[in-house]
């Protein structure tokens, strides 16, 4: 299968759960995205990271990372390699010198706050982002007055379920617009329900 590179687009505050962030990954020289829920000591962790904000005590994060380093582990590569009920894997790809190829197992979570740090590579693969990921170019956008038509009780009502794809797709642009990448993968979700009972 063939890899494809990923850069953190955007580290974004839930506002529709609590406690929740989504970590956005983009595609290198591409238009799909790929949001990913992680906790707020995740969030935090690769916060950190980004900003290159030095605390005054290691997180666990950092002191993984000086570990690896003062053992001359090199970490080569991040790598999501599955998504299995909402749940990304994924693995890091090490080296020491001299040595073979070692992959360890982590939440994805705990990889990207490394691969930060290590200033590493992120991939994944394209039945991934084919499941995954949101396109940020839509061609297809649904009319407002589609909308509208819709009756107020589903819209009113939050149910996804009983929306209509023209609905949702609406309001999938608009929680891109607002960056409310969590709502924006609860409703990615629902669409690829309906799209693989097709």
């Amino acid at each position: 299968m063939k890899k494809i590179e990923l850069e953190i687009i955007a580290l974004s505050h839930s506002i529709t759960q609590n406690n929740s962030y989504a970590i956005v990954l983009g595609e290198i020289d591409g238009q799909r995205r790929v949001p990913i829920v992680i906790g707020a000591f995740e969030a935090q962790a690769i916060a950190v990271a980004l900003e290159r904000m030095q605390p005054t005590r290691p997180l666990t994060h950092d002191l993984f990372f000086g570990f690896i380093k003062q053992f001359d582990i090199e970490l080569k590569e991040v790598i999501i390699y599955k998504l299995e009920e909402g749940i990304f894997f994924s693995k890091l790809v090490c080296a020491q010198e001299g040595g073979a190829d070692i992959e360890i197992d982590s939440r994805t979570s705990d990889a990207l706050a490394l691969a930060v740090r290590a200033h590493c590579r992120i991939y994944t693969y394209d039945n991934i982002i084919e499941s995954a990921g949101i396109f940020l170019n839509s061609e297809e956008r649904p009319s407002k007055r589609a909308i509208q038509a819709q009756s107020a009780g589903e819209a009113a009502s939050g149910d996804l379920k009983k929306m209509s794809v023209e609905t949702l797709n609406e309001l999938l642009n608009e929680a891109l617009e607002q960056e409310d990448y969590v709502k924006a993968i609860q409703i990615r979700d629902e669409l690829n329900t309906r799209a693989n009972k097709d």
